[in-house]
């Protein structure tokens, strides 16, 4: 079944919103709908999350997805959500009413969601609104202060868009990617990282790209990185991806390596860390101009040119 994330919301959703309420969305996220701040409110929310955590299972189906409340427990969950379960969950009950199981499953995972970041991470404030399900946490964090919505991330795991091969698929696809990217990163210190690479030493480009080539340029240049960990992709997929060319830079203040460069159809980024490979990132772009990778602090910046666009990507040293 063909269904993009703006469809998913208007077919399955959008009718069960308050009816003064469903041609001003806008309204929706901007009004307080516990301005008085009565806690018996705020049990609600807990109370969807809990039975979330009961239900979900039974949705879900496969193995235990542990659902006690942790930061991990949310990324479980989003490797739960498949496009074959969207379309099975989707199927039971009628679209566009309160019986329908993907409905049921997503407002209550939206209140387990916020939860979880309200239970994981002290320094949040929860804001209700209504319908309960468009609630909204406050995050203070060393990114600075957001207004996070996790429903609006449940829709868009669900949506086709989050299923696109990886060489397609756009940058925070899935609840896992958006709950690691806006909570996990955001609160994470990197200064905590152990600092084991050198950062006086010139590293330069590998032009031309194979993986057996990119493990003797490693050990030429940095010796120091010893294993890539048993995750980093393997030389069937590194081939794949057609590397232009691909740089190495420390990074951190020497806490972190990272590789990047112009594969197929876009920019691929790999952070390694001590202990090997930690996590992957691919953004698509244009050959010309060519991407170009800026450091300020702890803060990397990414520039593309893509559908006649030049675009701008940030993250933290450590990766999205």
């Amino acid at each position: 079944m063909s269904l993009s994330a703006e469809a998913l919301f208007e077919r399955v959703f959008l009718p069960l919103y308050p009816p003064d309420l469903r041609g001003d969305l806008a309204r929706v996220r901007r009004e307080d709908a516990n301005p008085a701040k009565n806690p018996a409110l705020l049990a609600h929310l807990e109370d969807a999350a809990e039975r979330f955590a009961a239900l979900a299972p039974s949705f879900l189906g496969g193995p235990d997805l542990a659902l006690d409340f942790s930061d991990a427990s949310v990324h479980r969950i989003g490797a739960a959500l498949t496009r074959e379960t969207r379309d099975r969950l989707l199927a039971q009950g009628e679209i566009g009413t309160a019986e329908n199981a993907l409905f049921n499953l997503v407002i209550h995972g939206a209140s387990y969601v916020l939860v979880c970041i309200a239970k994981n991470h002290p320094k949040t404030e929860v804001r209700l609104r209504r319908p309960l399900w468009e609630s909204l946490v406050f995050l203070v964090s060393k990114a600075g202060e957001a207004e996070l919505s996790p429903f609006s991330w449940w829709i868009r795991s669900l949506g086709d868009e989050a299923f696109l091969d990886a060489a397609e698929a756009t940058p925070l696809a899935t609840l896992g990617d958006r709950y690691r990217q806006y909570v996990e990163n955001a609160v994470f210190d990197g200064a905590n990282l152990p600092v084991w690479l050198p950062t006086d030493r010139r590293l330069p480009k590998l032009a031309k790209v194979r993986y057996d080539l990119m493990y003797k340029h490693l050990k030429a240049h940095l010796p120091e990185l010893k294993d890539l960990g048993a995750d980093f992709p393997s030389p069937e997929r590194f081939e794949g991806y057609g590397f232009k060319f691909l740089h190495l830079n420390v990074v951190g203040e020497g806490r972190m390596a990272l590789f990047h460069g112009l594969g197929e159809g876009g920019y691929h980024l790999f952070w390694v860390g001590k202990n090997g490979f930690e996590k992957a990132a691919f953004y698509p772009c244009e050959a010309f101009p060519e991407p170009k990778l800026e450091e300020d602090g702890e803060q990397i910046r990414l520039l593309v040119a893509h559908d006649g666009k030049t675009l701008r990507h940030e993250f933290f040293f450590w990766g999205p």
